[in-house]
């Protein structure tokens, strides 16, 4: 903030990010930046500077500020080069969408229309409450859908505390996470423990995350929520494990069963879990798993970021392949092999002091889709900022950039 106010509001501006980001730290300079913004990122599989990109964009594009983005692995590329030239002449850059369709010009089957229908129209009737330990994760703007924009679909807020899922989790008798850990164990999920808490997954910490989950559950139980969402990396990790164990277990449908005041909670059904409280895919995997339940499909869900894409350098596949990454907290019916293929590793103790182990594995459904298939489908839920519609300023023909506009008028607003 200190950096952006030094700047010249009116100036051209050029962002530029290989690194991940709090996008707050620059949302706030930005937010109020009256000439042209360019956010520019690396297209690299090594380093964040995409996650960074799509992390800022989705903030500013939440908050209503103009910009425009580019990449490139070199920046020495045509397609690099003449964004950067029209971004330089004009103060903006347009990027070729024929390619997206809006789902109102999809003809959607009848018996399709009247499924989404009903989806629809029992989240209207009935609501639907969200519950949220904490919001804003690692500062994502982005991240935070405002309560009127989910009032308008039947979803509520739930506002839970961090510190009530602590608490709650140091109730939990030990036997009970010792009866969910050898239920995985049973199932074949292998865990790499040692001894050294400050180096090793041990014991002690995957106990830990189950009374987490087990807590987690009864909360979502006691106060009807269809999806929780945990802050994960900035939330507890000073008071205990990772909580990926808990995630991965909750959007799995066969998990170990928990029992509350009425009995064994939601038997046979995921426990809709979105990783880092983000409430985009909060609100994704309600809809998702309301969808496939629906059509009689798996409901398992997680989260990804887009971290890279390129060409298939093992020779498998001529066709682009994009990676998608995020914490070791996937379902195990996403795993080669599901609960079977899954293990447990350490989370990076700079990260997680108090240690906790991933649900990770190598992917199954998603793994092996041919050309005419699809086994998986990626989905995302976003703010547009419609509420504050974007500023586009525009070069004057002497020199300097006119003020923004906003519906055809001078903006004040900025």
């Amino acid at each position: 903030m200190d950096v952006l106010a030094g700047i010249d509001p009116e100036a051209p501006l050029i962002v530029a990010e290989a690194v991940w980001q709090y996008s707050h730290h620059l949302l706030a300079g930005l937010y109020h930046h009256r000439g042209p913004i360019l956010t520019v990122a690396n297209w690299s599989g090594q380093s964040p500077g995409l996650v960074g990109l799509l992390n800022l964009n989705g903030s500013l594009t939440k908050a209503g500020v103009a910009y425009s983005s580019i990449w490139s692995e070199n920046f020495e590329d045509p397609f690099f080069e003449r964004a950067l030239d029209e971004w330089l002449e004009t103060g903006t850059i347009t990027h070729e969408t024929d390619h997206v369709i809006p789902c109102t010009e999809l003809d959607l089957p009848e018996a399709d229309a009247a499924i989404v229908k009903g989806i629809v129209e029992s989240m209207l009737h009935q609501k639907v409450i969200m519950g949220v330990f904490d919001e804003g994760c690692m500062g994502m703007h982005n991240a935070i859908i405002p309560d009127e924009a989910l009032l308008r679909m039947g979803v509520f807020k739930e506002r839970l505390s961090q510190s009530a899922l602590y608490y709650a989790a140091q109730q939990v008798p030990e036997a009970e996470a010792l009866d969910v850990s050898e239920w995985y164990r049973a199932k074949g999920l292998k865990f790499h423990l040692g001894e050294d808490h400050a180096e090793d997954l041990t014991e002690a910490q995957v106990l830990e995350q189950w009374k987490m989950c087990i807590a987690a559950m009864r909360i979502a139980d006691a106060l009807g929520c269809e999806a929780i969402g945990i802050q994960y990396q900035q939330g507890l990790k000073d008071l205990m494990p990772a909580s990926d164990l808990v995630e991965g277990t909750l959007n799995n449908a066969d998990r170990p069963d928990v029992t509350g005041p009425n009995g064994v909670i939601r038997q046979g059904e995921a426990i809709v879990h979105f990783n880092e409280v983000d409430e985009c895919a909060g609100l994704d995997g309600i809809l998702i798993n309301r969808l496939h339940k629906a059509l009689g499909q798996p409901v398992e869900s997680t989260l990804h970021d887009l971290r890279w894409g390129g060409p298939d350098e093992s020779g498998t596949t001529d066709a682009f392949v994009w990676v998608f990454e995020i914490s070791g907290a996937v379902p195990p019916a996403h795993n080669e092999g599901g609960r079977a293929g899954s293990e447990s590793f350490l989370q990076p103790p700079m990260y997680f002091p108090n240690g906790g182990g991933t649900l990770s594995g190598w992917p199954g459904r998603a793994r092996s889709s041919g050309p005419g298939s699809l086994s998986q489908t990626a989905r995302c839920a976003w703010i547009s900022g419609a509420d504050r519609p974007s500023c586009s300023p525009r070069r004057r023909p002497g020199g300097g950039w006119t003020a923004p506009r906003r519906n055809g008028r001078s903006c004040t607003a900025c």
